[in-house]
């Protein structure tokens, strides 16, 4: 089946200024996007990194501002989620002797869209003919097994 959507309803949360590097962050963005709404929070609940919480209410603010759009959330799919870099926060540490050390804390903004997919209409694929089939087709094809190791290949050099 083909989709062919007509109007969605996509709704975004942004958490700026975020105290975790982004690559710390993207990592557990990786395995929720794509993913349905249900699916995502138990993703989230159960993995141990630090970055889910933030991320977990991220998701959660998302949903809550496509529910007051009037969306379901069985519905709701997770159609992109990014991190972008944000400000890094400099610091002095004390050190002996009069010194003093430089720490940077990392920032990062999180962006997560939603979209909802119940809006989405289906056509019928079955009506559909295809004029031409393939003509490079063979009917009957052998397949020759090539082997390296009998014929003096790469691997015989010392």
């Amino acid at each position: 089946m083909l989709k062919r959507t007509t109007t969605t309803t996509e709704v975004y949360a942004l958490s700026q200024h975020i105290s975790m590097s982004a690559h710390k962050a993207r990592r557990v963005i990786d395995q929720i996007r794509g993913r349905s709404y249900e699916e995502t929070l138990m993703i989230l609940e159960l993995m141990p990194y630090r970055a889910c919480y933030p991320i977990f209410k991220l998701v959660y603010s998302a949903a809550a501002n496509a529910s007051y759009m009037g969306s379901n959330e069985a519905n709701l799919v997770i159609s992109k989620a990014e991190v972008n870099k944000g400000t890094i926060i400099k610091r002095l540490k004390h050190r002996a002797r009069g010194r003093s050390f430089a720490i940077q804390k990392p920032t990062c903004h999180i962006t997560i869209v939603i979209k909802d997919i119940s809006l989405n209409e289906y056509i019928d694929t079955d009506s559909i003919t295809w004029s031409q089939k393939a003509k490079w087709k063979k009917k009957n094809t052998t397949m020759s097994y090539y082997d390296m190791y009998s014929n003096g290949g790469t691997w015989d050099k010392k």
